[in-house]
């Protein structure tokens, strides 16, 4: 009988790399560890970038399974202790993309609790904050809903002030704003509308930058996806990195026909 190779899949893009962190654009679909809720799955960052890297890594923050973008790994305790007290203490900056349904506000700031996911029904729900721009606005002339002649979406900017789980995705949900693809917190039937005409079903969630002290020295260190495109306002990141995943957005979102007249300027 004959073993089954394993799967192989591509080197992660490595977006920074020093002595005590590295950090990587972990593509869509990718959990970042093991966990028996997937019990299926064959994707891990963390695994891949051990096995690519040849030494061992330490998580100090996650990004849903669905989400694409930034991530930042320790390379060794000291890194790992300094990096989650950043997180921990809100020293971290972090700026992601969102796809959603409808014409978002230009500015909103959502303070909004949330209950942990896995929490028993009477237990306490924590403060979490979230601070949304609009960055453009679509409006497409056929209709997702009988109800509506037309059919809106918008693409935001989010600042999560704090780390609640999931916290992005609810908070716009709690604005009557899904993000588009979410199947928890959107809307199944226009999930599959957009799916359809976007020629792909994913969350339109990107964890675009994130900005941190350096573990070792403290200095102020920016790590960003690459993802740079017109319509992002004149955003002065890097050309792409050669990251295939980026194509969903710059493909796929970015072409049309956005109505960014429409969003007030900051």
């Amino acid at each position: 009988m004959t073993t089954p190779l394993p799967d192989r899949h591509p080197p992660l893009p490595i977006l920074w790399h020093d002595d005590d962190l590295v950090a990587v654009y972990k593509p869509a679909g990718w959990l970042v560890h093991r966990t028996g809720l997937d019990a299926g799955e064959t994707r891990f960052v963390m695994q891949a970038l051990r096995d690519q890297l040849g030494r061992h890594v330490y998580p100090v923050h996650r990004l849903d399974k669905g989400t694409c973008g930034v991530l930042v790994m320790a390379l060794h305790a000291d890194a790992a202790r300094a990096l989650s007290q950043a997180f921990e203490h809100h020293r971290v900056r972090k700026r992601y993309l969102a796809l959603v349904r409808g014409h978002a506000p230009a500015t909103a700031s959502v303070d909004h609790a949330l209950r942990p996911d896995d929490a028993p029904p009477d237990a306490s729900a924590q403060p979490a904050r979230t601070s949304l721009r609009c960055i453009a606005r679509l409006e497409r002339p056929e209709p997702s809903d009988a109800r509506f002649a037309t059919t809106r979406a918008a693409l935001v900017e989010a600042w999560p002030e704090t780390g609640r789980r999931h916290q992005i995705r609810r908070h716009l949900k709690h604005i009557a704003h899904p993000i588009l693809g979410d199947a928890t917190h959107g809307k199944g039937p226009l999930n599959r509308w957009w799916a359809e005409r976007l020629g792909l079903q994913r969350l339109w969630l990107h964890a675009w930058q994130l900005a941190l002290p350096h573990p070792a020295t403290g200095q102020p260190l920016v790590l960003d996806s690459g993802l740079h495109h017109p319509v992002l306002d004149g955003v002065s990141a890097p050309a792409g990195h050669g990251i295939a995943d980026l194509g969903d957005w710059l493909e796929r979102v970015l072409p049309m026909e956005w109505q960014r007249g429409s969003v007030p300027a900051n």
